[in-house]
């Protein structure tokens, strides 16, 4: 019999004792991973998925060697977009990966010594390297979702605070306020664009104070953007006021050739406000 037959008929007759042999290995005092789980249903779908894996595993031993990086991997992807396994610490999951392969190779070794005077030194190479490769595939692909995964969720999270940093407090019939503060890069300027405009729209503003008291620092995209918003304001009919602009902001906006001198202007916010107040009585 063809030598990597023998070894996947071997592979497929104990897969079940392979899942049970990894599962019976775990070790993790860790209340929040998924390996942790007292849940028969969430256990019975780790050695679900577990024994999924060994079967797309050991079609790599009979299968032409590209099947590892298109099939597989492939299989491996969606594997690692499981939200539970993405919820789990990666150390923790990366953990198991390793605890699977000693697994397979464990079960390697017993047919290698079941059949050692039939297997040369060259075919135990090509199947130790066939499943340190296999198994490199699938810690990299699910890093890949895992860094992924984490990105999105950080991106999210960071376009979350930047919008509720950047609210428009209604103060009387149609006057707000736009408080800012802190330091406002390019992404959190644009967000503040778009967030200004549908605020503005939907809560019926006609006169807006931004106050830029509490911003520091401002470069020059950002200053770009503080007049585009201002500039698209106008367009949609609300008049602006622009307070606490810090003699380093001006600096900026000068040198630049913005002209903020078209657009009221004042010292505080209090002022400001005071003016808002009388232009909208008139």
């Amino acid at each position: 019999m063809d030598k990597n037959r023998a070894l996947y008929d071997f592979f497929m007759q104990h897969a079940e004792k392979l899942t049970e042999t990894w599962y019976e290995s775990i070790e993790d005092d860790d209340p929040e991973s998924i390996y942790r789980s007292t849940d028969s249903s969430i256990i019975a779908e780790l050695k679900r998925q577990n024994q999924d894996y060994y079967q797309h595993f050991i079609r790599a031993i009979i299968e032409d060697k590209t099947y590892l990086h298109t099939e597989f991997k492939k299989w491996s992807e969606d594997l690692a977009s499981d939200p539970k396994h993405l919820n789990t610490p990666l150390d923790y999951v990366v953990r198991e990966y390793m605890s699977n392969q000693r697994v397979v190779l464990h079960y390697l070794k017993e047919f290698i010594k079941q059949r050692q005077d039939e297997i040369d030194i060259d075919r135990i190479f090509y199947w130790y390297d066939l499943i340190s490769e296999a198994f490199n595939i699938s810690i990299h692909v699910f890093i890949q979702q895992y860094v992924k995964n984490t990105t999105e969720k950080l991106v999210a999270q960071r376009d979350m605070i930047y919008e509720l940093s950047s609210p428009v407090i209604v103060l009387k019939s149609q006057i707000a306020l736009l408080p800012l503060v802190g330091d406002i890069d390019t992404a959190r300027a644009k967000i503040i664009l778009e967030n200004t405009l549908n605020q503005c729209s939907q809560k019926g503003v006609q006169h807006l104070c931004i106050d830029l008291s509490g911003v520091v620092m401002i470069d020059t995209m950002v200053a770009h953007q503080i007049f585009d918003l201002v500039t698209s304001l106008r367009l949609i009919g609300v008049e602006t006021t622009i307070s606490g602009i810090r003699p380093e902001i001006a600096q900026t906006a000068v040198q630049l050739g913005l002209p903020f001198n078209e657009f009221r202007t004042a010292s505080s916010l209090a002022h400001a406000l005071d003016r808002m107040t009388e232009f909208s009585s008139i």
